[in-house]
């Protein structure tokens, strides 16, 4: 009897401990969505959408109609101030379709079947340069958005090779080999794309992708030369043998575009592709996600210093 009434005592006590806990969600507030980058020897881009409200409807339609026209948008080299024209994917001048293929993202062939607009120019004099530092103005519905990046000094690789996966012969990542320069922050970025023919005579990827957790910096190795290796984005496609996923077969030929950024690129890239790969975690820390542009927009203008390499995937 005694201990059926310390159970109860404590089961008592438990109850009269607890407390609702109210949370206040703080509103949504429009914003307007700046995604700008420059690299070397191409010309700026800059998409502009509107943020949604996290609980609102996502589909296609609705993120089509998120882009934003009518904006004035300027980039200064700091010599020269150039005016960046408005340009839509099923609207562009002729003959650019394979620059504004890879400047979207998006393959010639579906240009046509989107409405994405975005802000150029096709100005050679305007295109990115190592070095330099180049300032965003935007102007929309009033307010005034700024943000300033720099093309650094490329880094290139030093060796890449493939070499097959524990016990496969025929499928494995990619292998490269960084000298990264000592006392100074240094910050990177990986792309690939296979260049190899498929069964229809064309290039295997219309564009280059990032695979997991594409960029880092140098606070553990700093001044260090070390090999690395990348998974293959692609190779997770419906058809694809689960012991073969994120491998190159043996005979791929694929493109590394290896880019330098500066820090404040890398601190936006680097805490949003955290924020992508805990998306629905209910256990993982809340992510938020810096950015270099003034005047309340989110966002990044970000410049790059891409070197490129060719691996052909043999032992």
């Amino acid at each position: 009897m005694k201990k059926t009434i310390y159970i109860l005592s404590i089961i008592s006590l438990l109850f009269s401990c607890t407390k609702e806990v109210e949370i206040e969600i703080p509103g949504y507030k429009e914003q307007l969505v700046i995604d700008g980058s420059i690299e070397t020897g191409q010309p700026p881009i800059v998409l502009l959408t509107k943020s949604s409200d996290v609980y609102s409807p996502t589909d296609l339609s609705t993120f089509f109609n998120s882009f934003v026209s009518g904006a004035q948008i300027s980039v200064s080299n700091g010599t020269t101030t150039f005016d960046l024209i408005e340009i839509c994917s099923d609207n562009i001048p002729p003959g650019s379709e394979a620059l504004v293929s890879e400047l979207l993202g998006v393959s010639i062939d579906d240009l046509a079947n989107f409405h994405i607009c975005g802000y150029t120019s096709f100005d050679p004099s305007i295109f990115g340069e190592i070095g330099k530092t180049y300032t965003l103005s935007v102007i929309f519905e009033g307010q005034t958005y700024t943000a300033e990046t720099k093309i650094e000094q490329p880094n290139p690789l030093t060796n890449v090779f493939w070499k097959p996966d524990g016990d496969l012969t025929t499928h494995g990542f990619s292998w490269a080999t960084l000298a990264d320069p000592p006392n100074q922050f240094d910050a990177y970025k990986w792309e690939v794309k296979r260049i190899n023919l498929d069964i229809d005579g064309n290039p295997m990827d219309a564009n280059f992708d990032e695979p997991f957790g594409p960029v880092f910096d140098d606070k553990f190795f700093d001044g260090m030369t070390f090999d690395f290796f990348y998974d293959n984005p692609f190779g997770y496609e419906d058809g694809v043998l689960d012991d073969y996923a994120g491998l190159y077969e043996l005979g791929d030929t694929i493109v590394i575009k290896f880019s330098k950024i500066d820090e404040n690129v890398y601190e936006f890239l680097e805490k949003k592709y955290i924020q992508l790969s805990t998306a629905g975690n209910p256990f993982a820390t809340p992510t938020n996600i810096p950015n270099n542009i003034s005047g309340d927009a989110l966002g990044i203008w970000a410049g790059y210093s891409p070197t490129f390499d060719t691996l052909i995937c043999q032992p």
